[in-house]
């Protein structure tokens, strides 16, 4: 069943998926916490946010919990992933990024996911802010010099060359949450200290100023696949984020 869902889901476009899933994703229902098949209808709950109800489980279709992305956070992306498309935000529909907070830092919690052939594109490490946790991100701030990590939705910019090597500039989408970015230099790029090795010194992977850094070897190709306009969704179960972001 699985493996014929994928067939038919990878004929159908991005655009086409969104407009076919959005009109689903603000209903609400019971809620359920239930497994269920591949081709059940399924409902979420994530702290305040409101239940989300879809038609068919692309989750389970794009075997993401083998892949370690949990499901709250692909469903929240996904919501806000259709909210920008509408809005004319997104240029680049092919794929979306996920960074699920709700993991610790010892484990590949960034994932960039290709939305036509349905596939886990990359999967990695990633850092968050030196002052939002050690091991987990629990606290947060769109705030100059937080030295925090911001959540929710952003779309990408350009690329350059900067301390850091080959970056990629973010423009945060969500007002009061991560609009800042741009003066808090919010960027993605690779980082020495963003490795299993590091992690196994410290305990944990080494942090950054509010960044969401990527081991250097697989920065740029992760660059070049999500830059010039698509979706990053930085996902954590924060109640505060969910009752302010307009996008979930």
């Amino acid at each position: 069943m699985k493996r014929k869902m994928k067939e038919v889901l990878k004929e159908i476009s991005p655009l086409f998926l969104l407009l076919m899933v959005f009109p689903f994703l603000s209903a609400s229902h019971k809620l359920k916490t239930t497994t269920i098949s591949p081709v059940s209808k399924k409902t979420l709950k994530s702290d305040s946010a409101k239940p989300v109800a879809v038609p068919f489980s692309l989750y389970n279709a794009m075997d993401l919990e083998d892949a370690g992305l949990s499901e709250p956070a692909f469903q929240l992306a996904l919501k806000g992933f259709g909210k920008l498309l509408e809005q004319g935000k997104i240029e680049n529909s092919s794929v979306l990024t996920v960074i699920d907070f709700s993991k610790p830092s010892t484990t590949q919690r960034l994932f960039v996911l290709s939305l036509d052939s349905l596939k886990v594109l990359y999967k990695t490490f990633v850092a968050h802010g030196r002052n939002s946790g050690t091991l987990y991100a629990n606290r947060f701030s769109n705030r100059v010099n937080s030295h925090m990590s911001s959540l929710g939705f952003y779309t990408t910019g350009n690329t350059y060359s900067g301390e850091h090597g080959y970056s990629l500039k973010l423009v945060g989408e969500e007002k009061g949450i991560n609009d800042n970015a741009a003066r808090r230099a919010i960027v993605i790029h690779g980082a020495y200290y963003v490795t299993p090795a590091y992690a196994n010194v410290k305990g944990y992977i080494g942090r950054s100023y509010g960044c969401p850094a990527l081991p250097q070897k697989i920065s740029r190709p992760i660059i070049e696949t999500i830059k010039d306009g698509s979706c990053v969704f930085i996902y954590s179960p924060d109640g505060n984020y969910m009752k302010k972001s307009d996008l979930l």
